[in-house]
């Protein structure tokens, strides 16, 4: 399967936690889009990574996307190395986006910012051809591909955004596929140890984060992103 967009997390949640309103959006104008989450999530304070999987499984459903797929590396212990990046590199010639997003370049969690290395560094390795790989679901050598663009979201830390996308409407979409995470966010009739991102508080920001974002320029609501290049318009009139 062709896709216009992959968005890949460490953990299922960091992609619709960083953006869930943008992959909306996107689906919402016909393109297509899939979802990759390196790990289960099994060192996670709250819940299963069988929980995890199911949870996961549902927000792909309320945001539309149209494959979502889990590498089970090691959650907490996968590293930026050959053979992960191999792994990677399959999936992205497998997928062969026009654009990827991924975590955060840096974070609180430690597997956010070695996630987006990682991804970020596979891409580039993706269109060396002589580095030859074979998917589970294909028999001959992949085809190399490197995506057109690597984009970063936001997720603990408030970093600076290189740009912004204007996701007003969509984040209704976006929290009902975050809050299908119910073991991990906000329940005051969980039983469950608090964690920093349980709190009301942390349900919340997500809401005005977006808020803040659209504010600064002219919208309701807006998602930020870090690139790794300079963004090019046509015209100074793109700019909103």
């Amino acid at each position: 399967m062709k896709l216009d967009i992959l968005a890949i997390g460490s953990h299922p949640d960091d992609v619709e936690l960083g953006c869930g309103a943008t992959l909306a959006k996107e689906v919402a104008n016909g393109k297509k889009v899939g979802i990759i989450d390196l790990t289960r999530g099994e060192l996670g304070t709250r819940g299963t990574a069988e929980t995890r999987d199911e949870e996961a499984f549902n927000s792909a459903k309320i945001l539309g996307v149209h494959a979502r797929t889990n590498m089970r590396f090691a959650d907490g212990f996968f590293k930026n190395d050959k053979e992960h990046q191999i792994e990677m590199i399959k999936m992205i010639r497998f997928y062969r986006p026009e654009i990827v997003i991924c975590n955060a370049i840096d974070d609180r969690h430690i597997d956010h910012g070695k996630g987006s290395q990682l991804v970020s560094d596979a891409c580039f390795l993706s269109g060396l051809r002589k580095i030859e790989t074979v998917h589970k679901d294909e028999s001959s050598i992949q085809e190399a591909w490197r995506p057109k663009t690597v984009y970063h979201y936001i997720q603990w830390r408030d970093i600076e955004p290189d740009i912004v996308v204007d996701v007003s409407g969509f984040m209704d979409k976006k929290m009902e596929s975050v809050l299908a995470y119910k073991t991990q966010f906000f329940d005051p009739k969980s039983g469950e140890p608090e964690t920093p991102i349980s709190s009301k508080n942390f349900t919340d920001s997500i809401e005005y984060r977006a808020r803040n974002f659209g504010r600064l320029v002219g919208v309701e609501h807006a998602e930020g992103f870090t690139v790794e290049r300079y963004p090019a318009v046509d015209s100074l009139f793109d700019l909103k």
